[in-house]
């Protein structure tokens, strides 16, 4: 009496014939061949998934520069002039290690953004130290606690602020809006 083969009801009855028929040690040999190829071709797919619609779906930050504690820079701009400053995202709203705000300065010269204010609809604030942006520079504001970097700055907050649908404005030291984004 034949040993009835538990494979037949997942592949094709000829392939449980040829593995009933295969020794261990080949039959070894060809999953291990099978899982190497497999995880061979999931990286590449991965990898190349990675490098080219990932890259221009996540919006990167380019120059910032933080001065010192003291030191003071002119406001480079008039009150009624226009800043084509942009807040471009707000990604991971409603979960705090995730909750960025990405704002970019897309103007000529160098726009100080100290004392700069970034609200939400329920009247978080957080106002900007001394920090300059650069032509196409960026910078990202986290919801979160941690050390302030040249391209990365946070609230300190304990618990997420941005919710879906809400408005996020950006307003300069004379409290006049230079930009706004509706979180998606």
């Amino acid at each position: 009496m034949r040993k009835s083969c538990w494979l037949k009801y997942f592949l094709a009855v000829p392939v449980c014939a040829i593995i009933q028929t295969m020794d261990r040690r080949r039959l070894l040999l060809y999953v291990l061949l099978n899982v190497f190829v497999s995880t061979c071709v999931t990286g590449a797919i991965l990898f190349w998934y990675d490098r080219t619609y990932r890259a221009q779906l996540s919006p990167m930050p380019l120059v910032v520069d933080v001065l010192p504690s003291g030191a003071t820079l002119p406001a480079t701009f008039e009150t009624r002039a226009e800043i084509p400053v942009e807040i471009v995202s707000v990604v991971g709203a409603g979960m705090l290690d995730a909750e960025t705000v990405v704002i970019r300065y897309n103007g000529e010269g160098q726009l100080s953004l100290a004392n700069w204010q970034l609200k939400d609809d329920d009247g978080n604030t957080f106002i900007f130290p001394q920090l300059t942006l650069f032509p196409n520079g960026a910078v990202q504001v986290h919801t979160a606690s941690g050390t302030d970097t040249v391209i990365d700055l946070y609230m300190g907050r304990r618990d997420p602020i941005w919710e879906s649908g809400e408005v996020a404005n950006l307003l300069d030291p004379q409290n006049n809006l230079r930009a706004i984004y509706r979180v998606p």
